[in-house]
């Protein structure tokens, strides 16, 4: 027997049961569940307020004496739910349509008429749906439009009650105080989406990071045109207006605007150069032929190191080695920015492999694309950035499998960062106050 609580109550609580879980196993699977469950969250949700409709009044709600009789089917009594299914992108779901006595009209949804089958729903406006239900909505305008797609009517209440818990908790994500958060790295990254209706795709520039107790802290995500150094520029200033001391690492790619930005907002953090996306611009100056063992060579080089020195050196072993084969691109291609690519060989054992790129944040910039690819343009730099916060918060935030830091951990970052604090300042006697572009702080060897 069903208890009193409606069946989108139940779905809304099954979502917060697991998300209190987080990802302790299977984050893609967990993304997968809630993207179920969000699909059936809105469908259920435009069901029930398409019966209240139907039936004249609310759940609970009696209509006075007089007006009852006017039509037949307003002397009707709830009677329970029956299930549907029907099939998505996501999964084939189970959505309770509700049944009604006393009537002699019998409720048939717009959304399950009787000639329904489950393939009426193999759309891929049915599938932008399930992304905006996934996300609890774009705005009410995107979630109108695109039930209009699919030929479905969804009341305003229902569309402003699905986008309404997004957009607050986007709003209070861009201001929230960040005086607490202590990061020892730093993430930053951009995906480039159809921001506007027409025009060329549009930088979103994300930003996350590890704090000092090894969780996983979603900071930033903003509109970046064009990822220059001006929109990371930006970034940065929003982040430290909000409070966010500077990290001891920063993990980024090559671009020159990002590199100079970094010099700029954060002087006194160490640099890493992504290896991921320096081995990628490597390897496409090599002959295929070359690339397996030009790769192994490299991670082999960047791996067994046991210092910056060590590192370094190894490096230079392989870029000796292109030169000598005549791989002059290759070559340069490897030494430029040099001591950014081995930087990490500072930190703790243990975390040097995961710090050295940003494919942690690549991996999550792949989950929006994944899930956006099938909405075509979006109608605005509102509803796009929504749509990667929540899937960024969902996929970042609230994993589980941050970092652990030991005591011998931790004793380690301290002496980084007492190092590094002392030959900024040393540096800044001797030097002028701007460093050039793709140069790290001094003190690039380090040996302990």
């Amino acid at each position: 027997m069903r208890c009193t609580l409606p069946p989108s109550a139940e779905v809304q609580a099954d979502i917060d049961k697991l998300l209190s879980k987080g990802m302790v196993d299977d984050p893609q699977k967990m993304l997968g569940d809630l993207a179920r469950l969000g699909a059936r969250l809105i469908i259920q949700r435009a069901v029930e307020e398409e019966f209240d409709q139907w039936l004249g009044r609310a759940r609970y709600e009696r209509r006075p004496e007089r007006e009852r009789g006017l039509k037949n089917y307003e002397a009707a009594l709830r009677n329970g739910f029956r299930p549907r299914h029907l099939q998505t992108g996501e999964g084939e779901l189970e959505i309770q349509i509700p049944q009604a006595r006393h009537t002699t009209v019998p409720f048939v949804s717009k959304l399950f008429p009787k000639w329904h089958c489950k393939r009426l729903f193999r759309t891929d406006p049915l599938k932008t749906l399930v992304i905006g239900g996934f996300v609890r909505g774009l705005s009410m305008r995107d979630i109108e439009s695109l039930s209009e797609e699919l030929g479905l009517s969804l009341s305003r209440s229902t569309v402003a009650r699905i986008c309404a818990e997004l957009h607050e908790r986007f709003e209070a994500f861009k201001h929230r105080s960040l005086y607490d958060t202590n990061l020892v790295v730093l993430f930053l990254d951009a995906i480039f989406l159809p921001v506007r209706p027409s025009g060329p795709k549009e930088g979103v520039i994300c930003a996350w990071g590890i704090d000092e107790n090894g969780r996983r802290q979603l900071v930033a995500v903003q509109l970046g045109a064009r990822e220059s150094k001006e929109d990371w520029l930006e970034l940065g200033r929003d982040l430290m207006t909000r409070g966010l001391s500077a990290p001891q690492l920063v993990v980024a790619d090559g671009a020159p605007g990002l590199i100079s930005a970094i010099g700029e907002i954060w002087p006194r953090a160490d640099r890493q150069h992504c290896c991921v996306h320096r081995l990628r611009n490597l390897l496409a100056k090599l002959p295929k032929d070359e690339q397996d063992r030009v790769r192994f060579n490299y991670w082999a080089a960047l791996t067994d190191a046991t210092s910056v020195k060590d590192g370094k050196l190894r490096l230079q072993v392989l870029i000796s080695e292109l030169e000598s084969r005549g791989f002059e691109s290759a070559a340069r291609c490897l030494a430029e920015d040099l001591d950014a690519l081995v930087v990490h060989l500072r930190y703790p054992l243990r975390h040097r492999e995961r710090w050295r790129s940003t494919n942690l944040l690549e991996r999550s910039l792949g989950e929006v694309r994944r899930r956006t690819k099938v909405m075509g343009r979006f109608p605005g730099e509102s509803s796009c950035l929504s749509l990667v916060f929540a899937v960024l918060d969902l996929f970042i935030t609230h994993a589980s499998n941050g970092a652990t830091f030991t005591d011998v951990d931790r004793q380690h970052l301290y002496r980084i960062r007492t190092n590094s604090s002392t030959a900024s300042n040393s540096t800044r006697r001797s030097q002028p106050p701007r460093l050039a572009p793709g140069n790290l702080k001094p003190r690039r060897i380090y040996s302990g």
